[in-house]
C-alpha cells in the first residue's frame, strides 16, 4: 500500500534529513553511500542483502569503487511503502 500523506509526512521527514532525497522521476528514495573503499562498500551491500532478503524487500543498486548507488520503491505497489521507509532506516543504521 502506498504511503499516504501523513506516513510521507512522518516517516520520509528524518529520511530526508538524514541524506535521502526523492527521486525526481518516479515515487522511489535515492542515495548514495561513499566508504573508505571498495572492500567496505561490498561489505555494506552483503550485510544490506541479508537483511533487504530477510524483508523480501530488495533495493535498485550499483557499486562503483567505494560507492554504492541506492534506489528504494516497491514496484508492485507502484511506488513507496512502509517497506521502503523501513529499508532506508535499515541500510542508514548499516552504513
Amino acid at each position: 500500500m502506498i504511503l499516504t500523506e501523513n506516513q510521507r509526512n512522518a516517516l520520509l521527514r528524518p529520511l530526508l534529513g538524514s541524506g535521502w532525497t526523492l527521486a525526481q522521476d518516479r515515487d522511489a528514495l535515492t542515495r548514495s553511500y561513499v566508504f573508505e573503499d571498495f572492500v567496505a562498500a561490498f561489505g555494506f551491500m552483503v550485510r544490506v542483502a541479508l537483511a533487504a532478503e530477510k524483508m523480501n524487500h530488495h533495493p535498485e543498486w550499483t557499486n562503483v569503487y567505494r560507492t554504492v548507488h541506492v534506489t528504494l520503491t516497491t514496484h508492485d505497489a507502484g511506488g513507496l511503502t512502509l517497506k521502503d521507509a523501513e529499508l532506508a532506516r535499515r541500510m542508514d543504521a548499516l552504513a
